[in-house]
């Protein structure tokens, strides 16, 4: 355990948090593996140029990371006065989150397990 009063251990843990704008989602329906495709595409990009492509991914998951991208954008804007022409995607992942276990009838008797699998996907931004 940390010593000192509550107060001082709460200041320490914010004066190391991370200050650049972010936007998380948890508890999105869509693997890791297949938000990590498209991911991959953008880690890296303008805001500009990964915006356009999400746009024309054809993957689910994009529609999904695309309102998200929107998200933190809208906070770098708001929360810190950030130019949008500026701004480019420091670090995005999608990390493992919980599985829904589903059962499907088969043949015979039998039953096969289906998981349904979900993610927390976070978008970090920063300015050039």
């Amino acid at each position: 355990m940390a010593k000192g009063h509550r107060s001082q251990i709460k200041r320490e843990r914010n004066a190391q948090k991370d200050t650049r704008p972010s936007a998380k989602l948890s508890y999105a329906r869509v693997s890791v593996q297949k938000a990590c495709f498209v991911l991959d595409a953008i880690r890296g990009k303008d805001v500009t140029t990964a915006l356009a492509i999400l746009e024309y991914n054809p993957r689910y998951a994009s529609s999904i990371i695309k309102k998200l991208l929107e998200s933190a954008i809208a906070n770098a804007e708001n929360n810190n006065g950030m130019n949008v022409e500026n701004l480019y995607i420091a670090e995005c992942y999608a990390d493992k989150g919980p599985t829904m276990k589903r059962v499907k009838p088969r043949a015979q008797g039998r039953a096969y397990r289906i998981e349904k699998r979900m993610s927390h996907i976070t978008v970090v931004l920063d300015e050039r």
